[in-house]
């Protein structure tokens, strides 16, 4: 039983595609001998005929890998785009590296470690000399 010409006008009245129509087989007998919208409308009225509801996408797979990139996983180099200093900018990781630094410098203005050369390492650490906290304080350690 051929069914095509239902299906068009009931996806035209019911406003979705063809492949959204549902017809119930119990009762495609008097759905076949419907040819007007009227006769369509009629059928949807019983329930003969249904648009069936739109499936969603599930986040569940997404979920989970965003829980794993949390933990650090999945972020190899594999999964990478762009260039190195693409993710970080560089002046990023040297804002970033230059307060830290100012700031242990402070810490150890604070601690008395550190008493007449201040300028001078805060000037050093603006021309890039030391490359970490741990190098500052060694370095400025040994100075004394």
């Amino acid at each position: 039983m051929n069914l095509t010409t239902q299906k068009r006008l009931a996806a035209e009245v019911l406003k979705v595609g063809i492949n959204k129509i549902w017809i119930d087989p119990a009762k495609t007998e008097d759905v076949s001998r419907a040819i007007t919208r009227d006769d369509i409308r009629h059928f949807i009225s019983n329930g003969a005929i249904i648009a069936e509801p739109d499936k969603g996408n599930s986040r569940g797979r997404f979920k989970k890998e965003q829980i794993q990139k949390k933990k650090g996983r999945r972020k190899g180099h594999g999964h990478r785009a762009g260039h190195k200093g693409a993710r970080t900018p560089k002046k990023e990781k040297w804002v970033n590296k230059v307060r830290a630094l100012r700031a242990e410098l402070r810490d150890m203005k604070k601690e008395k470690s550190i008493k007449t050369n201040y300028r001078k390492v805060y000037r050093q650490i603006k021309g890039n000399l030391y490359h970490s906290r741990r190098h500052l304080r060694e370095n400025v350690g040994t100075k004394k």
